[in-house]
C-alpha cells in the first residue's frame, strides 16, 4: 500500500481502534509495535487509511498504548499515516498487573478468583474498568494540536466510543462510529452511558441491515443517522492470477483440489471445528481424489486446532501456521485454491471473504453477521446456516466436483469485490458521510 496524498481541505480524520490497549491486538496477531508502525497493514483501521485517503482525507491513528509514557508521534512506514500512541490512565496502569482479563464480565473472570467478602468492593470497579484506559484530557489536547476535525471510533457498543463522544463535546468535533461486529455490552453502567453516547454521535456507520435494524429500534435513531457502508478492501493487491506458481510454492500438485482458509485461529468464532468436521466428510465422500486443505494463520487456539487435525481420518491438509502479515504474500497464497471456506460462528463484517473474493474465489461461507451483504447474489458464492458441517461440506463438494461452475462463481465474486468495497468507492461515501461540507 503506497502513501497517498491527501487533499488541504481541512478533512483530517482521528481514528480510534477499538480495545483497551493497542497490545491487546498486537499480542493476538503476534506483531510488535515496531512491525505495526512499520509495514504491517492487516487490519480494518488500516483499510480505512487507504480508503480515505483516496478520498483526500487525511487520517490519524491514535492508539492508547502501553508502551509510551508520554504522547508519542510516528509516521507510519507503508502508508504515510500519522500516528499517536498515547499513554493509558494512571488508574489503567496501576490496575493492569492486577487484571486476568480485562474485557471479562463478572469479578472474577476479570480479578480472577478472589476472596467473597471482596467481591461486592470489586464489581463497582469491573463496571468502570473499560471506561479508564482512554486519557479523555490528552486525546483533547492531541486532536487540537493535529488539527482533527472530527473523530471516528471503533466499535460503539465499547466504553471507548462513550468516551469519545465526551471529548467532541469538549472538543466541539463531530463523533461517528462503526460497528465491526461489537453488539453487546459488558456492564450496566453502559446501559447508561450509551445511549447519551449514540444520540449525541453525528452518525454510525453500520454495513449489516440486521445491526442497522437493530440500531434504530433500540436508540430511537433516525434512519439518515445510519449510514450503510461496507469495509474496504483493495482490490489491486487483492486480485486473481498466479495459480501455477503458488502451487509450486507450496509444492501443490497442479491436479489437485483445494480448498483455503486464512484468518486468525480463534476455533470457536471463527468456526473451524465445523471446518475440520466438513473437511472429514469431504475427505470420506471422495476416497479416491487429491483433495487439499490450505489453512493460513495463527493465534492463541493453534493448538486446539492442531488436536482436531491429528484425527485418523483427517488428510491432505497444507498449515502456514503463522500471521501472514504481507498482503501481496497472503495473496499469492490464497490464488493456489480452488475454492474458499468461512465457517466463522461471529463477525462483524468478514473482510477475509472479501479478500478471497477479490481472489477470485468461489466460496462457502456460513451466515455470520454481513455474509448475506457481502456475498450479494447467489452467483458469487454459497451460503449455508453456521454450526452446520454437513451443509458446508455439501457446498464445498459442489464447487470442487464442478470446475466450470465455480471458475463462473469466482469471477462473479470478483465483480462484486470491485463494485462494493473497492476503496475508492468506499472512501467517497465515508468521506461523503464525514465531511460534506468539503467533499
Amino acid at each position: 500500500m503506497a502513501p497517498l496524498p491527501s487533499r488541504d481541505d481541512g478533512a483530517t480524520l482521528a481514528l480510534l481502534p477499538w480495545g483497551n490497549v493497542l497490545e491487546d491486538f498486537l499480542e493476538t496477531a503476534e506483531i510488535s509495535l515496531e512491525e505495526f508502525l512499520g509495514d504491517f497493514v492487516g487490519s480494518w483501521m488500516f483499510g480505512y487509511v487507504d480508503a480515505t485517503a483516496r478520498a483526500g482525507v487525511k487520517t490519524v491513528l491514535v492508539c492508547v498504548s502501553r508502551q509510551v509514557d508520554a504522547p508519542r508521534h510516528e509516521r507510519h512506514g507503508a502508508t504515510g499515516a500519522d500516528v499517536v500512541l498515547l499513554p493509558p490512565t494512571s488508574a489503567y496502569r496501576r490496575l493492569s498487573p492486577h487484571l486476568l482479563n480485562p474485557y471479562g464480565r463478572s469479578v472474577e473472570q476479570v480479578f480472577g478468583e478472589v476472596p467473597r467478602l471482596l467481591r461486592p468492593a470489586l464489581a463497582p470497579l469491573r463496571e468502570v474498568l473499560l471506561f479508564l484506559p482512554t486519557p479523555p484530557l490528552a486525546l483533547a489536547r492531541e486532536l487540537r494540536r493535529l488539527g482533527c476535525n472530527a473523530i471516528l471510533c471503533q466499535e460503539y457498543e465499547y466504553p471507548r466510543f462513550d468516551v469519545c463522544a465526551a471529548v467532541g463535546r469538549l472538543t466541539g468535533l463531530p463523533v461517528f462510529a462503526s460497528f465491526q461486529g461489537g453488539d453487546y455490552q459488558r456492564s450496566r453502567l453502559e446501559r447508561l452511558t450509551r445511549r447519551f453516547a449514540v444520540r449525541s454521535a453525528q452518525g454510525l456507520i453500520v454495513p449489516t441491515a440486521r445491526e442497522a435494524e437493530r440500531v434504530r429500534r433500540l436508540y430511537g435513531l433516525d434512519e439518515r443517522r445510519v449510514a450503510r457502508i461496507f469495509n474496504p478492501v483493495d482490490t489491486d493487491v487483492w486480485r486473481p492470477g498466479g495459480r501455477e506458481n503458488a502451487r509450486r510454492r507450496l509444492d501443490l500438485p497442479p491436479e489437485a483440489r483445494v480448498v483455503a482458509w486464512h484468518g486468525r485461529v480463534s476455533v470457536p468464532k471463527k468456526g473451524l471445528d465445523v471446518l475440520i468436521e466438513a473437511w472429514r466428510t469431504i475427505c470420506r465422500a471422495r476416497p479416491g481424489e487429491d483433495l487439499r486443505l490450505l489453512l493460513i494463520g495463527g493465534g492463541h487456539h493453534r493448538d486446539e486446532l492442531d488436536r482436531l487435525l491429528a484425527a485418523p481420518d483427517i488428510r491432505g491438509v497444507h498449515r502456514v501456521g503463522r500471521f501472514v502479515h504481507d498482503r501481496s504474500e497472503l495473496r499469492d497464497l490464497l490464488v493456489a485454491a480452488d475454492a474458499y471456506a468461512f465457517p466463522s460462528r461471529l463477525e462483524g463484517f468478514a473482510v477475509a471473504l472479501v479478500e478471497a473474493m477479490a481472489c477470485g474465489l468461489p466460496s462457502v461461507a456460513a451466515e455470520a453477521s454481513g455474509v448475506r451483504e457481502i456475498i450479494g447474489d447467489d452467483s458469487a458464492g454459497i451460503v449455508v446456516p453456521r454450526d452446520d458441517p454437513e451443509r458446508l461440506a455439501n457446498g464445498l463438494l459442489e464447487l470442487l466436483d464442478d470446475p466450470e461452475t465455480a471458475g463462473e462463481r469466482g469471477v462473479a465474486a470478483r465483480r462484486r469485490a470491485e463494485a462494493a468495497f473497492a476503496p475508492e468507492r468506499v472512501g467517497a461515501q465515508l468521506r461523503e458521510l464525514i465531511f460534506p461540507a468539503v467533499s
